[in-house]
């Protein structure tokens, strides 16, 4: 997902909206009405370098299912910043979107509040049957064992992109496979106002998904086997003071980036001032910046040692987006045929193709326009060393809370205050009194 976050106000909500939900407050069972067959309203997720891009990309999509369907689809595209705390108002109150777009990772928290339609067999068999989809993005749609929340409509995996011009300047022929080579080879690229790594730091998902990478490296989970918050294990605890101090002690990433959290470190990449960032699907946002496809590599993100795979090899989180369905809808049947006619393969090809990510639908993956160099990495790390975060309903507390943690220690370095590992459990214990009790 490509987003940054309110920290403490989305906790809190998520907190009283599952609350509510476990008193019998939220939605009912019933899946909807026809009361308005003829209208739609689409929440979509910022995907594009702006929302007007996004707008450019969608609306002629919409044009087009109105007129092969008759149905009017309002579209609102809504900033990342606002996205999560707009739908948890929505759970509540009712007043919400027929179809919207959630970050996969949400899945299960947002199931929770009982406000989503169920997919289950009859309607996934509505919009053309479960098994389209690759099983990848099927594991980040709700928690295993319950019908999923949501439909897979974006697929993403981390990976790391390099500067080309800026290695060939610094006599540096390949990009970094070891977090040792990173460190290495940050050294060199670090100089005269310029830096190796790009990092967001305020942004908390962002933070999350690679302390959860990284975790995964160490053998943390931050979650136990039965959904317990665990942020304070050995494993976690490394994980965070080893992100946190590429920029610490490592100084590979400039000060700066501790307040970054609207993708200026991409912005830093495009203008030569950042060698490398890791990121989700960034060639779009490359190409609006500015940049030429050829001055621009990728390659699988860093691991401990040896190469990308499965366990303590993982390299990337299973990125994505989602659709979800209101239960409350007034258009039931037309937010399905909404929900088919995005999960289409002619539709998966136009959306993912704009957005330089993947489509979870299998045959619409094999068109050849994502064979190319830079999707066929973030192909294979899907395939074989992506790595779904935990799917609990506490899921998006652990966002907000770890991700805070996260950002206050990068702004400790930016200040050159001392980040250890004493700090770094610190940060996190308290991260976990703030989880709600179990």
């Amino acid at each position: 997902m490509r987003r940054s976050r309110v920290a403490a106000i989305g906790a809190v909500t998520l907190s009283l909206v599952l609350t509510s939900a476990a008193c019998g407050g939220g939605s009912t069972g019933s899946e909807g009405s026809n009361d308005k067959p003829k209208t739609l309203t689409y929440w979509a997720s910022n995907q594009g370098a702006s929302l007007e891009v996004d707008k450019k990309v969608l609306q002629p999509e919409l044009d087009k299912f109105e007129k092969e369907t008759g149905i009017k689809v309002k579209l609102e595209v809504v900033p990342w910043s606002d996205l999560l705390n707009r739908i948890l108002t929505a759970t509540t109150s009712g007043q919400g979107p027929d179809v919207l777009n959630i970050g996969n990772t949400w899945s299960a928290s947002l199931q929770a509040t009982g406000a989503l339609l169920p997919w289950d067999a009859k309607n996934f068999e509505a919009i053309g049957g479960k098994d389209r989809f690759v099983d990848s993005a099927l594991g980040s749609t709700g928690v295993q064992g319950q019908d999923p929340a949501a439909v897979p409509l974006y697929s993403m995996a981390y990976a790391l992109y390099y500067n080309k011009k800026m290695f060939a300047d610094a006599g540096i022929e390949k990009p970094p496979a070891t977090w040792a080579e990173m460190a290495e080879i940050g050294k060199k690229l670090s100089k005269d106002g310029k830096w190796a790594l790009g990092a967001e730091g305020s942004n908390l998902s962002n933070n999350i998904h690679q302390v959860f990478v990284l975790g995964k490296q160490h053998g943390a989970d931050f979650f136990t086997p039965d959904g317990k918050p665990d942020f304070t294990s050995d494993g976690a605890v490394a994980a965070v003071k080893q992100y946190v101090d590429l920029m610490a002690k490592d100084k590979i990433i400039a000060p700066g980036n501790a307040e970054y959290a609207q993708n200026q470190s991409l912005s830093d990449f495009a203008k030569d001032k950042t060698a490398m960032v890791l990121w989700q699907t960034a060639s779009a946002t490359f190409k609006a910046q500015g940049m030429k496809d050829d001055e621009w590599g990728v390659a699988p993100a860093p691991v401990q040692s040896g190469t990308p795979g499965q366990g303590t090899s993982t390299n990337s989180m299973v990125a994505g987006i989602n659709l979800a369905v209101f239960k409350n809808t007034k258009n039931i049947d037309g937010a399905k045929k909404f929900v088919k006619f995005l999960t289409s393969d002619e539709e998966q090809k136009v959306l993912n193709t704009a957005y330089g990510s993947i489509p979870p639908v299998k045959s619409a993956q094999e068109d050849p326009a994502f064979n190319t160099p830079a999707l066929a990495v973030l192909r294979d790390t899907l395939a074989t060393s992506a790595t779904a975060l935990p799917q609990v309903p506490e899921e998006s507390q652990f966002e907000t809370v770890v991700g805070t943690a996260v950002k206050e220690l990068f702004a400790d370095a930016a200040a050159g205050r001392a980040v250890t590992t004493e700090s770094v459990r610190a940060k996190l214990e308290k991260a976990q009194q703030q989880m709600p009790a179990s």
